[in-house]
This record gives C-alpha cells, sequence and structure tokens, in this order.
C-alpha cells in the first residue's frame, strides 16, 4: 500500500507542476475487476476479485528520446526482486529514423500475440506463458525497422525462468512483419539460462489474421533443451484465438494444447524444461462475450467461461475493465 500511496501522489503532484505538459504524453491508470465462479470436482467457489491495477505513464524527454513506465499496483516487490511489481521503465532512443536502442525493464522478448497482449486484456492464459519466473526483465534492445512493416529486434537481458536479478541471462531475436494486410508476425528465437545451470531454446511464432471484423491469432511454442534428443513437437504449445467484432460487441473463443513427452530429461533423469514438466498433456479453452458501453476503450463488460485439463477447473466469470486518464496531450 506504501508503494501504491507513493506512485499517486507522485501523479498528483505532477500535474501543477507543469512537468506534465512538458514531458508527459499520456498518464493514466486502468483496472479490472470481476465476479469469478470456480467449479472444482463439484465445489462450487465464488468470490469477487480484483484483478489489475496498473499506473501507466508515456513521456518524452527530448524529440528522440521517450520513457515509459508500467507500474501494477495490486502486486507487491520483495528482497529477492524490488521490481517485481514493474512491468515497464524504460528509456527509449529513436537513434534514426530505422534504429531504435533501449534500455530497462520491457517485456522478455518471446514471440506470440498471447504472450506480446497486456496481461489485463487476457482472461485466462497457457500454462507456458503464466509458468515463466518473470515476463518483463531488464536488459537491452536494438529496434532496426529495415521496411516499413517489417523490423528485427535484438534483446540481452535477465532470464525469465529466473526470478529477479540474477546471473542467468537471455539472448533473443525477434522479428516483426507482415507478409500481407490481413497476416502480421511476431516471431522470436530464444535461447534462455534457467537457474539450474542449463539453457533452452525457444522458437515462438505468432501469427496475427484479419478478415473483416474477424481477427484470428494462432501462435505456436516449440521448447527444447540444449542437448534433447528430439527437439522439434515433443515439447510444445499452440493456442487459438478468435475475436468476432460486431459494433461495440466482441464474441470471443481462445483453445490451446500444450505438451512436453516424458522423455524430455537429460541423463540425470532433469527436465530440460522447467515450465511445462516432462510428461504433462494439456487442453484448455473457453468461449465469451465483450461489449463496450461507450464505444472506446475506456470501459469494457465481459462475461466467459474456461477449464482445462490439468487442474479440472471450470470457470465463469463476469467482470468489468475500465480506464481513467490523467493526462492525455
Amino acid at each position: 500500500m506504501k508503494k501504491a500511496c507513493i506512485l499517486l501522489s507522485f501523479a498528483i503532484l505532477m500535474i501543477p507542476s507543469g512537468l506534465a505538459a512538458k514531458a508527459v504524453d499520456s498518464l493514466y491508470f486502468d483496472a479490472r475487476g470481476s465476479f469469478n465462479q470456480e467449479i472444482l470436482n463439484g465445489k462450487y467457489t465464488p468470490r469477487f476479485m480484483a484483478d489489475h491495477l496498473n499506473f501507466n505513464i508515456y513521456g518524452h524527454i527530448s524529440d528522440n528520446i521517450t520513457y515509459r513506465v508500467r507500474q501494477r499496483l495490486h502486486v507487491w516487490g520483495n528482497a529477492e526482486n524490488p521490481f517485481k511489481a514493474t512491468d515497464w521503465l524504460c528509456v527509449n532512443w529513436q537513434a534514426t529514423p530505422k534504429l531504435k536502442l533501449y534500455a530497462g525493464k520491457t517485456a522478455a522478448l518471446i514471440g506470440g500475440y498471447e504472450y506480446d497482449s497486456p496481461a489485463i486484456d487476457v482472461y485466462f492464459y497457457s500454462r507456458f506463458c503464466s509458468g515463466l519466473d518473470q515476463s518483463y526483465v531488464f536488459g537491452v534492445n536494438m529496434d532496426y525497422r529495415f521496411l516499413p512493416d517489417q523490423s528485427v529486434i535484438i534483446q540481452i537481458g535477465n532470464s525469465p525462468l529466473s526470478n529477479g536479478f540474477k546471473k542467468e541471462l537471455a539472448y533473443n531475436l525477434a522479428w516483426g512483419g507482415q507478409f500481407a494486410k490481413w497476416w502480421k508476425t511476431i516471431w522470436s528465437v530464444n535461447f534462455i539460462e534457467d537457474r539450474y545451470g542449463g539453457m533452452i531454446n525457444y522458437l515462438a511464432l505468432g501469427n496475427h489474421f484479419k478478415f473483416g471484423n474477424v481477427a484470428v491469432d494462432i501462435d505456436l511454442f516449440n521448447r527444447a533443451g540444449i542437448g534433447q534428443n528430439d527437439p522439434f513437437f515433443t515439447d510444445y504449445s499452440i493456442i487459438g484465438k478468435v475475436i468476432w467484432s460486431i459494433r461495440n460487441w466482441n464474441l470471443c473463443a481462445k483453445f490451446g494444447y500444450e505438451t512436453n513427452k516424458a522423455h524430455n530429461v537429460n541423463s540425470y533423469g532433469q527436465a530440460y524444461d522447467r515450465v511445462i514438466l516432462p510428461g504433462t498433456e494439456s487442453v484448455y479453452g473457453g468461449c465469451g462475450v465483450e461489449f463496450f458501453p461507450l464505444h472506446n476503450d475506456r470501459l469494457r463488460l465481459h462475461a466467459i467461461y474456461f477449464a482445462d485439463t490439468f487442474s479440472n477447473v471450470h470457470n465463469i466469470q463476469l467482470g468489468m475493465t475500465w480506464r481513467f486518464r490523467v493526462i492525455k496531450n
């Protein structure tokens, strides 16, 4: 609570100081709350939940230097990771029209549209995306846009498979592209060190298709430890999502399949993949509806159902997401 009060005080003090008009382009809060109804082994558990409360700032220091901050006020840091609640804390330098360099805390550069989406817009995650020790890491990035709709990004940063500021690192290469007006991509190759001295490779292929008012996302995550005998399609996740927009309504469905074959262990019997353990097979999915009563992103109502075969939990959720702007230049 102390951290939340400090941030709120900082936001309020910035407005009369005149600093906002000079350096802050956008300052806003967004929040999501829900009434969640869980059914597990025939037991019904209802509860009201506060899912998200985020503090967001976008701004500029000079014409070609910008910054971004996103702080989750519903999450607390700890001694091991005092910045656990901070998603974004970075400075970006547009060195040339094509080259951008940025440093600080950003999302670990793993491809896929489920992974890339803001958490406040995701009602249920795959086990892979939710199982990383940290999805946002401190590091350095280089983004080179060699064509108007094609860019290559290189990132060296802390490992998402270790918590806080450990010695483990991740080496990530991503391509954001567009094959056609209706097909966009976020693909990446990742080499990630884990806390047990191993390294694992991710091949993440995120695809976004747009056909009129229907959007389809298809993500494939292939995982293989260095030295693994069967590196392809023995440890992977495939995720599909469909959104059909009708005026201020969205009809949504999402399904995923995740597996890791039992033989994916090293000579000591240790798992190469510590997120989706060997012997795991899981199917998850759900459907729902979103309603935007103001015809914009300031207020969203949702009703969804989702379940997975790993935990055997069924969830029905009714909720609301809202955004209130303090500054908008």
